[in-house]
């Protein structure tokens, strides 16, 4: 009762953390798909270069995201941004990398060669076939590694509060310094519930923008 009667007390001081949060994760995720489906496509013309890439991109989210965003502080200090929102974005735009990349890569190098021959075989370029063929085809896979995104990031930017990011992670550190399990216990469950619908809400997008053809 003690945590009902916590949260309702300070549920607009909960909800604008929520908001940083939303805002932190969304930014970044944006970005990572802006940057992550045009090079996961480009890396499908050459094997090589897709197993350099495929390679950085999984050595950073091996990186712990506390000391990711540790090294953010010296990087971005120069420009007067060594902590707060800047930082946790880039970072979480880093660990976004993986999933949206390899999932753009493996949805077009999957493609059914018979399907590119039938659209060559119509007059198709090669930029046609991409966005008319190829893309479409490849939303199911793509989106999958963008929720992936999302859900693994949604928990990692609780830890940029200990950066100055806010969100959701405030209640959490200040559960931890103050030992209070009613601020700790509110943001965890918080963060959970965000992560549980954003999951659902992409899900929805991703059936929306999934071919009538391939739903059968």
């Amino acid at each position: 009762m003690d945590i009902i009667q916590f949260i309702a007390n300070n549920w607009s001081s909960i909800l604008g953390m929520a908001l940083q949060h939303i805002a932190i994760v969304g930014t970044a995720v944006g970005l990572a798909i802006f940057t992550g489906v045009p090079l996961g496509i480009a890396i499908t013309q050459n094997r090589r270069a897709a197993d350099i890439v495929l390679y950085i991109a999984s050595i950073i989210v091996t990186i712990p995201s506390i000391a990711l965003f540790g090294l953010m502080i010296p990087i971005l200090s120069h420009i007067g941004q060594g902590i707060g929102w800047l930082p946790a974005v880039i970072a979480i735009l880093l660990y976004s990398q993986l999933p949206i990349v390899r999932n753009t890569y493996t949805a077009i190098t999957n493609i059914d060669p018979a399907l590119r021959e039938a659209a060559k075989g119509m007059g198709m370029t090669a930029t046609q076939r991409l966005w008319q063929v190829e893309i479409p085809i490849a939303v199911p896979v793509i989106m999958a590694g963008v929720r992936t995104a999302v859900v693994m990031n949604i928990g990692v930017a609780a830890i940029a509060a200990y950066i100055g990011a806010g969100g959701l992670g405030v209640l959490i550190s200040r559960g931890i310094s103050q030992t209070d399990p009613r601020q700790l216990v509110t943001g965890a469950l918080a963060v959970s519930l965000l992560a549980i619908l954003a999951d659902w809400a992409l899900l929805q997008l991703q059936k929306h923008l999934t071919p009538p053809g391939l739903k059968h």
